[in-house]
């Protein structure tokens, strides 16, 4: 199947699942811009980077011509990295300490640009993963938003592999809406039905679209 014929089986598997469609965010991490231009032509406006540099090598030339893409910063972001990442993503998804916190906050007071950000929160308390513990989420979440004014606008979760993801996602929705925050990213290739069902509003796609990645970027 192509491209184009797996991303509209998903969209037809995803209808009605939810009283709002979610969005769907192409991962196209490892994916040359050859492999990802005929999802970019049929119109999909939302992709996602795990890697700064990678995004900025792949997109910077072609994001002049598609004004309307958003790109998603979905792996871990690296304070070093940051101002790239705000250079050139719209969505952040790995919001995840004060520091980096800060100086996205610094970059966006000099800026007319203005990012959306999803809190990572470590649902399963893995001590491996990225993620602010699921315990302080209401304190950090109100720091970004209050004190340092970014636009946080949800969370975000990768659960535990060896448990039903269902459990992390009704938690992770619990703590959005205890914040009073609307959107909730959660849901990639294995998962992402069961995702919506409890509430996702952004799905992380990659491999059920583009297929197996045979090699690295």
């Amino acid at each position: 199947m192509s491209i184009i014929d797996n991303f509209n089986l998903i969209i037809k598997e995803i209808s009605g699942l939810s009283s709002n469609q979610p969005k769907i965010i192409a991962v196209s991490k490892s994916f040359s811009l050859s492999q990802i231009l005929p999802l970019i032509e049929f119109g999909h406006l939302h992709y996602g980077e795990n890697k700064v540099q990678e995004a900025l090598t792949k997109w910077s030339e072609i994001l002049p011509k598609y004004k309307n893409i958003n790109l998603h910063l979905l792996g871990k972001l690296q304070s070093n990295k940051a101002k790239d990442a705000f250079s050139i993503f719209n969505f952040i998804h790995s919001l995840d300490n004060e520091k980096l916190a800060k100086i996205l906050s610094s970059l966006e007071s000099t800026s007319e640009k203005k990012i959306k950000y999803f809190v990572q929160v470590n649902i399963g308390d893995e001590p491996q993963k990225s993620g602010i513990n699921f315990a302080i989420v209401d304190q950090f979440v109100k720091y970004c938003k209050f004190d340092l004014k970014l636009n946080v606008i949800g969370l975000m979760c990768v659960p535990p592999m060896l448990h039903s993801s269902a459990i992390y996602f009704k938690k992770l929705k619990e703590l959005a809406h205890q914040n009073n925050l609307k959107e909730l990213s959660m849901g990639m290739s294995n998962d992402y039905l069961e995702a919506i069902k409890n509430g996702s509003t952004f799905v992380r796609i990659g491999t059920a679209i583009f297929g197996i990645r045979s090699s690295q970027f």
